[in-house]
């Protein structure tokens, strides 16, 4: 565990702790962009008081939470949690941490999140959520 500790903090030291801050912020934006865009909203309503680090959706009506994590999961390996305690079943935990908050990682989650709520039959405009996202990129 010393090790693994000490290998962690290497890693930020070499990429900078602003950088590093500076990342999780742009990928929690794009993400909350490519959220909003597919009609969903975040628990949180002020992006003051947001972790970059751990996103709470708010799941759409109709919408079987548990069965789209399951898409996830099982057709692009992609976890995300459930809500807990009086949240279960009506919100999504996405964590975009450490290694995992890439700018990849973002594009494919929101894009997967799409395909899944779509098997569901809810109605949303497919793209529009990566479209977003890459727009909050500069692309």
């Amino acid at each position: 565990m010393i090790y693994a500790l000490s290998e962690a903090l290497k890693i930020i030291v070499e990429e900078g702790l602003q950088a590093r801050g500076d990342r999780h912020r742009r990928n929690h934006e794009a993400f909350v962009a490519g959220v909003e865009a597919m009609g969903m909203s975040m628990v949180v309503e002020n992006p003051e008081h947001r972790l970059w680090s751990l996103n709470a959706v708010r799941v759409p009506e109709g919408v079987n939470e548990a069965a789209v994590r399951k898409h996830l999961l099982h057709q692009y390996g992609i976890e995300i949690g459930g809500g807990l305690g009086p949240l279960a079943g009506q919100i999504w935990r996405v964590g975009l941490m450490g290694e995992s908050s890439s700018r990849n990682n973002v594009i494919l989650l929101l894009g997967a999140l799409e395909g899944a709520l779509a098997a569901q039959g809810h109605n949303v405009t497919q793209g529009a959520g990566v479209a977003a996202a890459q727009a909050t990129y500069g692309d």
